[in-house]
């Protein structure tokens, strides 16, 4: 049983004109053209930078907000960051964990911490989904005495004065917008943090010095369209299927440049529909116990002629071996002061439980742990970003890692409603 279980994406040829009089004329007009829309582009920039806060249209977007409003420094708060980040084993080491309040986040932080490492988490708590959730979480951290920092990784100020309290050896980039449905709703939010976010780490990351060794969170749906089973780290990954699947390509190859310019060690690992306790209730098993016990009908997706829909659901304790085996593995990052020094560590990984379950099957368990019978209203599949299947090949991540997934998908759905009854009876509101 967890520890967590229980605890409350040509041109045309230029011909010359005849008259000396009209090129001129014409010449003087471009000019013209272009001091005007250089002029008006000038403009922008400043109305950009200079406009007050509360007139940016940015600042309804909680996942946008810069870090600037949140209240962090001074002696006390940087006691706090040190105590936090102070390793307790002999061999331990010191990480930032981005998305700490997050659901992977919680239990990669919680783990770290009890096998002695330092830790120091940030989080913004934006409202994708309840924050009272990412609050409990919080509060979770807390008793395990692990500090969340709230405040924004698009906060470069705050990231600088972060490594400058601390000398992290490693961070643990868990910070992203999550959902793939969420991309057409609200697409800036996916760039603001999945690439400027990552971005903004690594500009500050590679100037520390040290410089950290980092391990980021990619994802299984850079696979995208792809067909052939399982999904192997060596297949193409250019055709995303949503703009979330599209982000976290972009962020494999925004790791790449940042490890040949400037010598980072990164690791990216790719996840595979994460499940388990403290887990989040935009997920389709979280938000089918939840339907399923309120008596809502939850909708069951096929694919073309009645195809199977199946995912290669794992389990969170999974997830996190896999997590800590990667930053345990890690190689040190060869730069300094933001030059290159030699080669560094540049690698990627698949974390999953390589036995891909029918949605269908997901439900019928769920039905018999919730002992209530489901509504099912079977549906096609929605050009949303959600592809048909995934699974996973994990023989790289077991050869380097020792990484070896044992929970199966009875085993951790039962820790997860079990869970999930006891959360929700303690007066808590459930989502939706």
């Amino acid at each position: 049983m967890s520890h967590l279980d229980n605890i409350p994406s040509t041109p045309g040829k230029f011909k010359m004109e005849k008259s000396p009089y009209i090129h001129r004329l014409r010449w003087h007009s471009s000019l013209t053209k272009l001091t005007f829309w250089s002029l008006v582009f000038l403009g922008s920039i400043l109305i950009f930078f200079f406009r007050s806060p509360s007139s940016s249209p940015l600042s309804s977007d909680p996942s946008r907000r810069s870090l600037s409003t949140y209240d962090w420094g001074g002696p006390a708060w940087e006691k706090r960051v040190r105590n936090s980040a102070r390793v307790r084993s002999r061999n331990g080491i010191s990480v930032l964990v981005t998305g700490a309040a997050g659901f992977v986040g919680t239990h990669v932080s919680v783990a770290l911490k009890r096998r002695g490492d330092g830790v120091l988490g940030l989080d913004n708590f934006n409202n994708y989904y309840e924050q009272s959730l990412k609050r409990a979480r919080q509060a979770l951290l807390e008793r395990t005495g692990v500090f969340v920092v709230e405040g924004d990784i698009n906060d470069s100020a705050l990231l600088k004065k972060l490594f400058e309290v601390v000398p992290f050896t490693h961070v643990m980039h868990l910070a992203a917008q999550a959902g793939v449905r969420y991309a057409m709703e609200n697409p800036s939010s996916y760039v603001h943090s999945n690439i400027a976010g990552l971005v903004s780490l690594l500009e500050v990351c590679k100037s520390a010095n040290p410089q950290p060794a980092i391990v980021w969170a990619s994802s299984s749906s850079v696979y995208g369209l792809n067909t052939k089973v399982p999904f192997s780290e060596k297949d193409r990954t250019d055709q995303p299927a949503s703009l979330y699947a599209a982000t976290k390509k972009a962020g494999e190859e925004i790791a790449h440049t940042y490890n040949h310019i400037y010598g980072l060690s990164l690791t990216g690992l790719r996840f595979f529909t994460v499940y388990g306790p403290w887990g989040r209730p935009d997920m389709a098993y979280f938000f089918f116990t939840r339907d399923i016990l309120k008596g809502k009908s939850i909708p069951i997706f096929e694919g073309a002629d009645h195809g199977t829909v199946a995912r290669d659901f794992t389990y969170i304790d999974d997830i996190v071996k896999g997590c800590l085996a990667a930053l345990d593995t890690s190689e040190k990052s060869t730069g300094s002061g933001g030059k290159k020094k030699g080669p560094a560590q540049l690698r990627v990984f698949n974390l999953g439980n390589t036995s891909p379950v029918p949605v269908k099957d997901l439900v019928s368990i769920l039905e018999k742990l919730l002992k209530t019978k489901a509504k099912r209203n079977i549906m096609k599949l929605p050009r949303n970003g959600d592809v048909q299947f995934t699974h996973a090949n994990i023989s790289y991540a077991q050869r380097e890692l020792g990484y070896k997934p044992t929970t199966d998908l009875q085993t951790g759905l039962k820790k997860f409603v079990r869970w999930y009854l006891n959360y929700y009876s303690q007066g808590k509101k459930a989502a939706g």
